[in-house]
């Protein structure tokens, strides 16, 4: 039956990637799952449900429907976000303002028009997917850090509030995962395959990170089995984050 039988769970930015994974990874647990994106089609397995997060009406609209489809709703996944590129004055203040309205409002709308759904459930759990950009200063993300960077502190606040409601809260960091838009920077790079070297080389386990591998943290995060777990931020980023390994000779 699965960790998940009985529950229900949305995940938005669920069409493709890491949220894709998720979806299938929390299916395949006995969960009834449905994918908002903004994507015009979502995948055939799962329930898809259309949306802009940046659109607050839009928003509300599809999170009445998806609940109503789903029966209800247990687990919510943010991982809905877009990505930036350069230094702190490379990008204009409207992309400032677009990115960080994807990547923390986006939370802050979806999060919102759940509650009062997640407050029926005996196992309401939230998860936030993050990032290293949030916790390791990366060069030329200095837009995509802070959204990221804010996103983590959103976390927090949201599990200080919302314990007392029975609603537990948790972020996951990955690091630079094989995802579709990972693969779109490296097509743009003057030489893709020194690229994908270079993004593999500076994580210690030596590769980028499979959506799989983050799908399953988020599973155990949003878990039952981490009913005891809330205000965490599970790195899956090959020891990026904590690790400083000796160069090899």
């Amino acid at each position: 039956m699965g960790i998940f039988a009985g529950l229900s769970a949305l995940v938005t930015g669920g069409a493709s990637g890491i949220g894709l994974a998720t979806a299938r990874a929390l299916a395949a647990q006995g969960a009834r799952v449905a994918v908002l994106d903004l994507a015009p089609h979502g995948p055939e397995d799962l329930a898809y449900v259309r949306a802009d997060i940046s659109d607050d009406a839009a928003v509300q609209q599809a999170l009445a429907g998806a609940v109503a489809r789903l029966g209800g709703l247990d687990v919510l996944v943010n991982n809905a976000g877009i990505g930036a590129q350069g230094g702190v004055e490379d990008n204009s203040d409207d992309e400032w303002r677009r990115v960080l309205d994807v990547n923390v409002l986006g939370t802050v709308r979806i999060t919102r028009a759940a509650l009062p759904a997640l407050r029926e459930s005996r196992h309401a759990a939230i998860v936030n997917m993050c990032s290293i950009a949030a916790t390791a200063g990366l060069p030329q993300r200095a837009l995509y850090s802070a959204s990221k960077g804010a996103l983590l502190s959103l976390t927090m606040a949201m599990a200080a509030d919302l314990l007392p409601q029975g609603i537990r809260v948790n972020a996951v960091n990955p690091g630079t995962a094989d995802t579709p838009w990972v693969g779109r920077l490296l097509d743009s790079a003057a030489d893709p395959a020194a690229e994908r070297a270079a993004l593999a080389a500076r994580q210690p386990h030596g590769r980028l990170v499979a959506p799989e591998e983050i799908a399953a943290a988020v599973c155990y995060l949003a878990s039952p089995a981490a009913g005891s777990t809330t205000g965490a931020a599970l790195a899956v980023d090959g020891g990026m984050q904590g690790l400083r390994l000796r160069q090899r000779s």
